[in-house]
């Protein structure tokens, strides 16, 4: 049996895992709710520390209990949450978890947070290989397995979704935690226009809650700014977990962290997967927020794999992103199959008639249909106007023969199969000088991932751009930054040789304030804003 100890923040939480019945047998916790605000790290840690024995102590008697035996006597490994999380909580939760495996003289294993979210969607779902959302207070992100890691395709810009919704919640007078108020205000809400932010696989969420709150100070009532703001923060999030299916090829998305308790956010989520055929699986809300169960679950697997740790090397890790993480437990998994042609995006649904193609932003059921129709019909026009301007700035792009902004549908010249998965290094070479003729005339993609790159039919030579629906005119080297952000996560999470792929690239990405453009890039790349 495996014993699991979960403290990074804001829950003491300790379970045991027993896998010859392949079941948690015990989970206690003991969450900390600041009496006002937010959660305070030395508060927090405080809390942990008066109540981490306990639960511990109290996971190992209910696993006696429920085993009918002294479950003490079968745990082969102390598995804690080294990381991410809030530094003095994390201390605390290593110390007692060292205590512990010193005292039944059993190795440690050091489990990254959002790792083992992502196992406990895995192991509750029996999916083999799904896409996970990770959509909890402080981490938000979209992440999927390749060749030995989890692979970041998205994150937040600023803040996670849940101290997001918290920070409206305390603004608007509702106690820590508000989200849950939220949800139940918002059912009584009507749609007020907010902004709605995604820059390809990425989302923000400052914009719309600062937006919120001087709505509300302006007198909008809280029961429709509760809708409003669930309706586009969680848009935004199933947006780019299609975008991140779509990117992919993978037909199945898994789910964790405390806000995917939400009902609303999980039947948006269902609706979207059962509207392109995908699975969709939740676990029960007990595993969804931060628990000692999913800590052991992911501990079982990475001891098998003899992923153990000494005593003395069992330091903690603050800022540890998940696709640091050796995953040596899973098997890499085939590629999918590529589809025959442009059939069924993220945003869109292509059909080809003859030599043209048809591609219409359908509307998508999970949506508010006003929010809806405001995206769809804007990103139409964007496109039609982007791809025009694109052509003059020297950018291959597929020419736009008919355009009806009321249906959200363009019409364009057939091309050929997107990129995504089996891109050749002269293929990034060109997009890398693309995007730098795009910068250099002011706007940015947006979304300048391999799946909206296109080789030319019968051609080995042509490369198209296509997918402007979320550029947009600018001159900051952040925004351009992103775009090279944008395109490198998703050929570190889609390609085997990710690094001749991204070197090739970077050599086509040659103009006047290319070097400025690269240094934001690590900057960005730097910030770790999961955490």
């Amino acid at each position: 049996m495996i014993l699991g100890v979960e403290g990074t923040a804001w829950n003491a939480s300790a379970a045991v895992y027993d896998p010859e019945s392949d079941e948690v047998i015990s989970l206690v916790s003991e969450p900390y709710t600041p009496a006002e605000g937010g959660i305070h790290p030395r508060e927090a840690s405080e809390h942990i520390a008066s109540h981490i024995v306990d639960v511990i102590v109290g996971a190992l008697d209910k696993a006696s209990e429920e085993a009918g035996f002294d479950a003490r006597e079968e745990i082969g490994a102390v598995a804690f949450s080294r990381g991410p999380g809030l530094g003095p909580c994390l201390r605390v939760t290593a110390t007692a978890a060292r205590a512990t495996a010193l005292r039944l003289d059993v190795p440690l294993v050091g489990v990254n947070h959002t790792v083992a979210h992502v196992e406990m969607g895995r192991w509750s779902s029996g999916f083999e290989d799904p896409v996970t959302l990770d959509s909890a207070g402080a981490n938000t992100l979209v992440t999927t397995y390749r060749a030995g890691r989890y692979r970041v395709l998205g994150e937040t810009l600023d803040t996670g979704v849940g101290n997001a919704l918290d920070k409206f919640g305390r603004y608007a007078g509702l106690a820590h935690p508000g989200g849950p108020k939220l949800e139940s205000l918002a059912e009584e809400g009507e749609y007020v226009e907010l902004p709605y932010t995604v820059k390809g696989l990425d989302f923000s969420f400052s914009g719309v809650v600062s937006a919120a709150q001087e709505k509300y100070d302006d007198g909008v009532g809280l029961e429709d700014l509760a809708y409003s703001l669930q309706e586009h923060v969680f848009g935004a999030l199933v947006e780019v977990s299609e975008r991140a299916l779509a990117l992919t090829r993978k037909d199945a998305l898994v789910v964790g962290g405390g806000v995917s308790r939400n009902e609303r956010l999980r039947s948006m989520l269902e609706e979207m997967c059962e509207e392109r055929g995908a699975r969709f699986h939740a676990p029960e809300p007990r595993f969804l927020s931060d628990n000692g169960a999913m800590i052991a679950v992911a501990g079982w697997m990475a001891y098998e794999a003899g992923e153990t740790i000494p005593v003395d090397e069992s330091d903690v890790r603050p800022r540890w992103r998940p696709d640091e993480v050796g995953v040596s437990w899973r098997d890499d998994v085939a590629p999918r199959k590529k589809e025959p042609t442009l059939v069924q995006g993220a945003e869109a649904t292509v059909g080809f008639k003859g030599r043209r193609f048809v591609k219409q932003r359908k509307p998508k059921g999970y949506r508010d249909e006003r929010l809806d129709d405001r995206i769809r019909r804007r990103r139409t026009r964007r496109e039609a106007r982007a791809l025009h301007d694109a052509r003059g700035a020297g950018v291959p792009t597929p020419p736009v023969l008919d355009v009806d902004v009321r249906e959200a549908t363009l019409s364009m010249e057939g091309l050929g199969e997107d990129l995504s998965g089996d891109i050749t290094t002269e293929e990034a070479r060109r997009i890398g000088e693309y995007l730098a003729r795009l910068h250099e005339s002011g706007t940015a993609h947006g979304d300048p991932t391999t799946r909206n790159a296109v080789r030319e039919k019968n051609s080995d030579e042509r490369v198209f751009l296509v997918d402007f629906g979320l550029s947009y005119t600018t001159h900051h080297v952040e925004d351009f930054g992103m775009d090279l952000h944008v395109f490198r996560s998703a050929v570190r999470g889609t390609t085997e040789n990710d690094d001749e792929i991204l070197g090739a690239f970077d050599d086509g990405y040659d103009w006047e304030r290319a070097d400025d453009v690269r240094k934001r890039l690590r900057e960005i790349e730097g910030r770790g804003r999961y955490q």
